[in-house]
């Protein structure tokens, strides 16, 4: 069966992306790829495939210039009506993940973006599946436990990124009633849990380093704050398999931590600590913090210290969450084959060492 695949896949060179493209290759010999990819000013589309897709499998894979903000995806019409005819399965991962573009920028991708994927699959004649790879944080500012098949129970956003994915994840829903497809919810996505490789030094990584430098030890949040991360592997992993399984068609999947594997601030705080012997972590409380402190500190501090407080503002609601992902039916869906995401504090020294030799992504690191 794997001879007849096509498997259209839009983001291939994130992070997520790149690691997904390796798994599909892996795990299905004789599928093809069908990769949409845009070209950069110094770089084709062709050369962005050929730095994330083994030369032994190039010749399975299939690469269009393209974007999802544009109009048929980038595609002229030869190309469109060719690839709906052909491709049996799409895995829509393309997004933007800033929380500083304007809400018009944020939706024209996230939104835009995903109704034009979600047109080309309609029309697509053998389709088997369609899998959207959203975020857990479609949750927005709620608190306690987020379920699954939850998506607008009232909430309010943090920033256009929540937001548009959330958007995003109702025009998928509204689809699925005539499409078959699959929703997928990563929580925040760290390094690889073997290796602690990673190519993207966001989210997580960048508290951590200002930490781990000495630049700054106070946290504006709350020491019972939970931290779902999950390792890029586990991800990849899910997905491949979730794209392929008629019993996840109209489930809402969340590949996170969960209760039983995330952590806290405080319990990944004190494992830096003793990691980078650094001093003990001082927890402020966040409003108080953001309304009088970090005004005044502000004003006094000048050079890297005020350069981290103005960085890490749009992190600030990271580290006051107390949400929790349930997992029930990513239990229910890959349990059985032993899928299933390592607890936080389990390859937390391993994200550190790879931070570390790669000086926090400045120097390339032999991970043979």
């Amino acid at each position: 069966m794997n001879s007849e695949e096509l498997i259209l896949v839009t983001g291939a060179t994130g992070f997520l992306g790149t690691q997904l493209v390796r798994e599909l290759l892996n795990r299905l010999p004789h599928a093809r790829l069908a990769l949409l990819i845009r070209s950069k000013p110094n770089q084709s589309c062709q050369q962005r495939a050929d730095a994330i897709v083994p030369l032994a499998d190039r010749s399975r894979v299939q690469v269009y210039s393209g974007d999802v903000g544009q109009p048929n995806c980038g595609l002229d019409a030869v190309v469109w009506q060719r690839l709906s005819s052909e491709t049996t399965r799409v895995i829509h991962c393309a997004a933007t993940v800033r929380f500083d573009h304007s809400l018009d920028e944020a939706r024209r991708i996230n939104v835009e973006g995903t109704r034009r994927v979600l047109d080309f699959a309609a029309g697509a004649r053998q389709l088997r599946s369609f899998a959207y790879v959203g975020t857990a944080y479609v949750a927005g500012e709620r608190a306690g436990l987020v379920r699954e098949d939850e998506l607008a129970v009232g909430q309010g956003y943090r920033n256009t990124y929540e937001q548009t994915k959330a958007e995003a994840e109702a025009l998928v829903r509204s689809r699925l009633v005539s499409l078959p497809g699959v929703i997928l919810r990563p929580s925040i996505i760290v390094g690889d849990s073997r290796t602690g490789v990673t190519s993207s030094f966001k989210m997580m990584y960048w508290p951590l380093k200002i930490y781990a430098r000495r630049l700054w030890r106070t946290v504006p949040g709350y020491p019972d704050a939970v931290l779902d991360i999950v390792p890029v592997d586990f991800v990849a992993t899910a997905v491949a398999q979730l794209a392929f399984d008629e019993a996840a068609l109209g489930s809402t999947v969340h590949l996170c931590a969960g209760p039983r594997g995330s952590a806290t601030i405080q319990q990944v705080a004190r494992r830096a600590m003793e990691y980078f012997n650094a001093p003990e972590p001082r927890y402020v409380d966040p409003k108080f913090f953001f309304a009088a402190v970090r005004p005044l500190l502000f004003l006094a501090l000048w050079g890297r210290k005020r350069r981290v407080l103005r960085d890490g503002r749009a992190y600030r609601d990271y580290f006051t969450m107390r949400m929790q992902f349930d997992t029930s039916n990513a239990e229910r869906l890959l349990g059985p084959s032993g899928v299933c995401p390592p607890p936080v504090l389990d390859y937390l020294d391993r994200l550190f060492n790879y931070c570390v030799a790669s000086d926090w992504g400045r120097r390339p690191v032999s991970t043979q």
